[in-house]
């Protein structure tokens, strides 16, 4: 299958790209560098110059790559700017959808994320509402997420893959991250003051577990799909393990019953009845061996 891989050097990218290449796939990935684009071509996989935010370059790389399939990888998550992340969401989500149409792409597989459920109690599943509620800044980050994910569903078949937190090589929860960072208290760290060992439930998944289901919802149905490790937990538990895997303190732990009432969890039975299976099973084992 040709597949055109928008974001193909973030987090999940670079691991996706020679997944896809290995699977046989004739695989176009974008990056706004030429830096980048000569880690794709590394990969294995043909490249192009294109910012998401630039619908002309946009057009011109999706038409001249001719792909079957578009996967969504895009993000902007290098400085911790919520806002900047939001408009890449929707606006580069509607580059790119406006980009596919033109070009006769049915398929899109869309990066999402499962913590932008409606409060409720226990793991939320995908029959579960995006939460609708106005408070700021969750309803401009949920918001985003809506239109990334309505955007995306004009094409034929749109696989909204709402993953977990990612941690791993190259994301905000690695060694050298924004998290640990914080974590360490060094000054202008994005998460400084904001991470607490409260009862607020997470749930991760490993970048290449990502990246992984990103190549399996090639073959998928249309809709949403938690993608997560199975193992939801509260801060409290997780980021004490988080803390001493990255060799900084550990917060004090929180009263109880902080944290916010939509931090529950998701639940990713729908992706194991689709033959998806971690290889990192857990985030317990998992934040130990990040390179992994």
């Amino acid at each position: 299958m040709r597949v055109l891989v928008a974001g193909a050097t973030g987090a999940v990218g670079r691991l996706l790209v020679p997944l896809l290449v290995r699977a046989g796939h004739e695989v176009t990935g974008t990056s706004r560098t030429e830096e980048g684009a000569a880690r794709v071509r590394a990969q294995g996989a043909r490249a192009v110059r294109a910012d998401a935010l630039d619908p002309g370059a946009l057009h011109r790389a999706v038409s001249e790559a001719a792909p079957e399939a578009v996967i969504h990888q895009l993000t902007d998550l290098s400085g911790a700017d919520g806002a900047a992340n939001g408009r890449l969401r929707r606006e580069g989500t509607r580059n790119l959808v406006d980009a596919a149409a033109a070009a006769g792409v049915r398929r899109i597989v869309a990066q999402s994320i499962c913590w932008a459920y409606a409060p409720g109690d226990g793991p939320a599943d995908e029959s579960v509402p995006l939460d609708g509620r106005e408070e700021q800044p969750r309803a401009g980050m949920v918001g985003a997420v809506r239109a990334l994910e309505e955007t995306a569903a004009e094409l034929e078949t749109a696989v909204l893959l709402r993953y977990g937190i990612l941690y791993g090589p190259g994301t905000w929860y690695a060694p050298g991250g924004a998290v640990a960072a914080a974590l360490a208290g060094e000054p202008g760290a994005p998460f400084l003051g904001s991470l607490e060992a409260g009862d607020a439930v997470s749930s991760f998944v490993h970048a290449a577990d990502a990246a992984r289901a990103a190549v399996a919802a090639l073959d998928w149905p249309g809709g949403p799909v938690n993608i997560t490790d199975g193992d939801p937990a509260p801060a409290r538990e997780w980021l004490p393990v988080l803390a001493e895997a990255l060799g900084v303190p550990a917060p004090a732990p929180a009263p109880e019953g902080s944290g916010p009432d939509w931090a529950r969890g998701a639940d990713s039975a729908l992706a194991r009845s689709r033959g998806w299976t971690p290889e990192h099973p857990t985030w317990r084992t998992g934040f130990a061996g990040q390179g992994a």
